[in-house]
């Protein structure tokens, strides 16, 4: 109920006329499929277990909010709040070590992956004309993210860190026009891990400093180490309001 009154709130400043010049913001609803969550913990000494083939995955609701301020109408500085819960339910045919519990093939187990991100982008328009906008940056992003298992015992490992990523964000409006087409992704990848989130959408001038988005956005990435082997891939279908003014 939280959660949707936020959402409703933030809907309904972005349908309200502009008050403040240099802000733009933001808010995405979504929903989520997988077509890869695996995980091994610890890394050296767990299972693997594959959320979607050994277990049952529902597509599940998302949201995103974002507040940005323009400067000197080529920088831009954002922050996001973006977070995820995927639940999966069934049984295993094996038997699992999970973060120092043991499921015997056969009981019956919830697993819970959230991964929730903090991240704050600045980024430079380098094209800034003619209905385009071609513009890169950094992302600093904060993951907190938890793999649970819950069943005939209840485990749970759960890490919070740092992730820089490299901003790419490239829109588009032939002729200034009412219809366009966006692209924007954060991603970066290296010996720890990698991590990829990219949206591609059509895009809608409602009204000046009115933009309805609706498109596709992937999420990618994953670590393998000593502590943690986790690897998803998630398919979001977005629908995405932005105000600016």
């Amino acid at each position: 109920m939280k959660k949707a009154s936020l959402i409703a709130a933030v809907v309904a400043g972005l349908l309200a006329e502009p008050v403040f010049a240099g802000v733009e913001a933001e808010v995405e609803g979504s929903v989520v499929f997988s077509s890869r969550n695996d995980a091994r913990i610890p890394g050296d000494g767990g299972t693997k277990i594959s959320f979607i083939d050994d277990l049952s995955t529902n597509p599940a609701p998302a949201f995103r909010l974002r507040l940005g301020y323009r400067f000197a109408d080529r920088h831009l500085v954002t922050a996001l709040y973006a977070p995820l819960q995927v639940n999966a339910r069934g049984s295993l045919d094996y038997d699992v070590l999970f973060e120092g519990g043991r499921y015997p093939a056969g009981s019956p187990i919830l697993a819970v992956y959230r991964f929730d991100s903090y991240r704050l982008t600045y980024r430079f328009s380098f094209v800034r004309r003619d209905g385009l906008d071609v513009a890169a940056g950094f992302t600093a992003k904060i993951r907190d993210a938890e793999t649970s298992l819950y069943g005939v015992d209840d485990r749970r490992k759960t890490n919070t860190g740092f992730v820089p990523l490299l901003n790419l964000h490239v829109a588009w409006r032939p002729c200034n026009g009412a219809f366009g087409m966006l692209l924007d992704a954060d991603a970066l990848a290296a010996p720890q891990g990698r991590a990829e989130d990219i949206l591609l959408a059509g895009t809608w001038a409602v009204r000046p400093g009115l933009e309805l988005r609706v498109g596709y956005r992937m999420v990618e990435g994953g670590a393998d180490n000593d502590e943690v082997y986790s690897f998803a891939w998630f398919h979001y279908a977005v629908v995405n309001l932005e105000l600016s003014f």
